[in-house]
């Protein structure tokens, strides 16, 4: 008798790979279990909210203001240049926006984002950010993935696959869009599940508009629709028995997820059991119709973590100005003070009111909060009034969750143009949220191509001095 393969002993145990996988991360700390004798680590939040800055906003001009940057303006740079993407890079160009203390933290920040500076006393800014690409697709599938090219899940996806749904008539994973919001440069392998097992892809839901998804209104009645779904299920399920490929019991349980999305998606998305009050803070009714739609994002995103959701990303909407569009929305080589205007101007109500609306009804507890871009913009000018790309060092900031309210961490040179106190990586940043949501990073790894793949790669340590 001919030894069993490892293919052949799994088709034949009884639990199939969907049992094997689904045992194995029960014993995960993602799930609260013992490993190597230490205690499971405790979770401080339940949700992330991703406000995504696809394109590149200004630190120097927003969260990391630099006086010397006035008082060298249109003088060259005292450091050699490095070149990024582009040419053409300028002197030394002072920021248009002016800088002061907010809060009682008084945290230094510009005035290009009021609304959300009122907000200083909530917010912990990472000033020390670094990133290893320069490029938009590059920099956005790092930011992402861990990893500067497509085919690695998504942070949404693994936070997805390691904490499960809370609840099963939503996916755990959601995109918003609205009106011209664009994907990323990179395209839609951004939001994608890799080689986690299909359910843990994002799903895209237009935030405005009659349809939020497509094809999420039934063709035919539910009774009729759930016997052809049962046909479905019946014909998978003993394809299942018969491959015991995991990818196919994560389209069972995509068929089923989708079926009860069609009642759950469009009543979330109805927002008109919201109070006026909530819809003016949102700035809903906005006439201009950038920041209306982001508006309507960031209400909409409230409720789905509200409802369990785990992982919501927001998408910026493009106003082509200065180089951006509508996968760099805030990408601005040249016209950067009308192109980060218009930008601010979309995003700053709204965010705001998201943190303001989380606080008051208890949830920025245990919802994380984040703001980042794939990287800052240089100190210096490109052309006659734009900045280049700068992954040297840049600033992101999080709220909620755990995370110490009211600080400042790392800082650039006096130019803005490096990290030079306590530079921190896209890994170690995700290892801090994963921590922050009772995860190790170390631990919650998927077996891909023979080995062991996971978010923060072999890399990230958990920044303890942000942690409250």
């Amino acid at each position: 008798m001919y030894p069993l393969t490892r293919r052949e002993l799994l088709r034949r145990c009884s639990l199939g790979f969907g049992g094997i996988a689904l045992s194995g991360l029960l014993a995960s700390p993602a799930f609260g279990a013992e490993t190597a004798g230490k205690r499971p680590l405790k979770a401080k939040a339940k949700n992330v909210i991703f406000c995504y800055m696809s394109g590149g906003v200004s630190h120097v001009d927003s969260f990391d203001p630099k006086a010397a940057l006035a008082k060298l303006n249109g003088k060259p740079m005292p450091v050699p240049v490095q070149r990024t993407v582009f040419n053409n890079n300028g002197n030394i160009m002072g920021s248009p926006w002016e800088a002061k203390r907010y809060g009682q933290s008084g945290i230094e920040m510009t005035n290009l984002f009021p609304q959300i500076a009122s907000c200083a006393d909530d917010l912990t800014v990472v000033r020390s950010m670094t990133s290893k690409v320069s490029e938009h697709a590059q920099g956005n599938y790092f930011f992402h993935t861990g990893f500067p090219f497509m085919g690695h899940p998504s942070a949404g996806a693994w936070l997805n696959y390691g904490l499960g749904s809370e609840n099963q008539n939503l996916p755990g994973f959601v995109v918003l869009q609205s009106g011209n919001a664009g994907v990323p440069h990179g395209g839609v392998g951004l939001f994608n599940n890799g080689y986690l097992p299909g359910q843990h892809q994002a799903s895209v839901i237009k935030a405005d508009g009659a349809l939020p998804l497509a094809n999420i209104k039934p063709g035919e009645a539910d009774a009729a629709q759930r016997r052809r779904l049962g046909f479905i299920n019946e014909v998978d399920q003993a394809f299942a028995e018969a491959s015991r490929e995991p990818q196919v019991e994560a389209a069972i349980r995509n068929y089923e997820t989708a079926y009860r999305m069609q009642a759950a998606v469009p009543e979330i998305c109805d927002l008109s059991g919201e109070s006026e009050a909530t819809k003016a803070m949102y700035g809903i009714d906005s006439p201009d119709k950038l920041a209306a739609g982001y508006a309507r994002q960031a209400l909409l995103a409230r409720r789905l973590v509200e409802k369990g959701v785990r992982f919501v990303e927001l998408s910026c909407l493009s106003g082509n100005i200065g180089g951006g569009n509508a996968a760099n929305p805030w990408d601005h080589h040249g016209a950067i003070v009308k192109g980060h205007g218009m930008m601010a101007h979309q995003v700053d109500q709204p965010i705001a009111a998201l943190l303001k609306d989380l606080k008051q009804r208890g949830l920025l507890e245990h919802t994380i909060v984040i703001f980042s871009g794939e990287f800052g913009r240089t100190p210096f000018s490109q052309g006659s009034d734009g900045r280049d790309h700068n992954p040297y060092g840049f600033s992101l900031w999080v709220a909620g969750g755990g995370f110490k309210p009211g600080t400042v961490f790392g800082a650039t040179d006096e130019l803005g143009y490096y990290a030079v106190d306590k530079p921190l990586t896209v890994y170690d940043f995700w290892a801090t949220i994963l921590h922050q949501l009772g995860i190790d990073h170390e631990k919650l790894t998927y077996r891909f191509g023979g080995r062991d793949f996971r978010l923060t790669d072999v890399h990230g340590s958990v920044v303890r001095e942000i942690i409250a």
